[in-house]
């Protein structure tokens, strides 16, 4: 039998994880539950855990001290699987519903317990078997209001604000964003990942200073406007769905951020697929997808700042927040953001190290080589035009050029 030490940090296996569930009170007997370990992220071991008897089922997290997609020689801190917690419980503070319950938490292992999502499906994954989910735009639209403001100094005034941004400190993977997005696509790293029939249209990026400036703006944002509490990885990929059900997962990239940073990694994954559909999708649902895409960009922005200005009207810490002038300058600098970090996000699911199944999986050659010269022109066309296109109409109006 594998003992679980006490206090002391060691990966779970498929076995120990039950000696552990078992000394916790989590399961009464270890031979009447099945686990399996089913992480396919690049950070993590994820179990799921059923009881044979009753039919019920719980998933457990444990943070690895490396990164998986790189190995032991990219060391990372145990204290994301913290912040990833607390980040689910704050959330769960004001949309309950749209994140997973967490049962319990071990911060020694670096361990979270939480409820079972095998129900749902990867909202990436249904996206590209052409399903569409109606509820979605309204869901992840609530979501980043009811989690932007409730974390903002706007809703908290500056003392309490603060005292809730020293818990989501990230550096480990702060650090990876950084590089990552902001950094690495734009220049001959190491850690980009790109076929060489785009060398072409990578190295006019490069080249590109204009662009480049940009993008350094936008990183000096994202390294120093701790608006408020970011989900910090918000794609497609961390969004578990049903018809009627979302549940927006992972967030242990936490930090305290600037806002539109987890509006525009959504648009962007948004937008990636819509590229990708051009190319994947049958002719004969090939629009319905499209104008599904599109609408639900526009929603979920309509949603987000509806929701947003009734929270900034209503609760606003100072007299002076609280009025219809100010939530228009909020919401505007939200909106420019928000475009410019889609861009970067865009670009970097091309060039850098972790793509998307969305333009990787076209299997046509030709296709999908015009699906990623597309998507760096989309990234750059974000990026210039945040100050220009006032609205998401502007945008879903640039894809539609781009439409089959």
């Amino acid at each position: 039998m594998t003992n679980v030490r006490e206090h002391v940090y060691e990966p779970f296996t498929e076995q120990s994880v039950l000696v552990y569930l078992e000394k916790k009170g989590l399961i009464t007997d270890k031979e009447q539950v099945t686990c399996k370990e089913v992480g396919d992220g690049n950070l993590n071991y994820v179990f799921i855990v059923k009881d044979l008897q009753t039919d019920k089922s719980l998933v457990v997290k444990q943070a690895l001290p490396y990164a998986k997609v790189v190995g032991e020689s990219w060391p990372l801190s145990l204290d994301r699987a913290r912040i990833e917690r607390q980040a689910l419980q704050e959330a769960a503070k004001y949309v309950p519903t749209l994140v997973p319950e967490v049962f319990d938490y071990d911060d020694d292992y670096a361990v979270t317990v939480m409820e079972d999502l095998s129900d749902h499906v990867i909202l990436r994954k249904g996206l590209l078997e052409g399903n569409l989910y109606p509820h979605i735009s309204e869901h992840i639209g609530t979501y980043l209001a009811e989690n932007l403001f409730n974390a903002s100094d706007e809703a908290l005034g500056p003392i309490e604000k603060k005292k809730l941004a020293r818990q989501f400190v990230n550096p480990d993977l702060c650090d990876i964003t950084e590089k990552l997005v902001f950094t690495d696509p734009y220049q001959n790293a190491e850690s980009n990942s790109y076929p060489e029939n785009l060398q072409e249209a990578v190295e006019s990026l490069w080249q590109d200073d204009r662009l480049i400036f940009e993008v350094a703006k936008l990183k000096k944002q994202f390294l120093t406007e701790g608006e408020t509490l970011l989900h910090g990885d918000l794609h497609t990929g961390s969004v578990f769905v049903t018809e009627e059900s979302t549940k927006v997962i992972d967030p242990e990239f936490a930090f305290y951020g600037p806002a539109g940073f987890d509006i525009g990694a959504f648009i962007a994954n948004l937008t990636l697929n819509y590229i990708a559909q051009q190319e994947r999708a049958d002719e004969s649902n090939r629009h319905e997808i499209s104008d599904y895409l599109l609408e639900t960009i526009e929603q979920t922005w309509a949603v987000f700042e509806k929701r947003y200005r009734e929270l900034l009207l209503e609760k606003g810490f100072e007299e002076r927040q609280r009025t219809d002038q100010y939530a228009d300058y909020v919401l505007e600098k939200i909106w420019q953001d928000t475009l410019g970090f889609a861009g970067c996000k865009t670009i970097r699911r091309i060039i850098g190290l972790a793509h998307v199944e969305d333009i990787d999986g076209i299997e046509d050659e030709t296709g999908r080589l015009q699906a990623q010269q597309r998507a760096i022109e989309t990234g750059r066309s974000l990026i210039f035009n945040r100050s220009v296109w006032r609205s998401p109409k502007s945008l879903t109006a640039y894809l539609k050029g781009l439409a089959k």
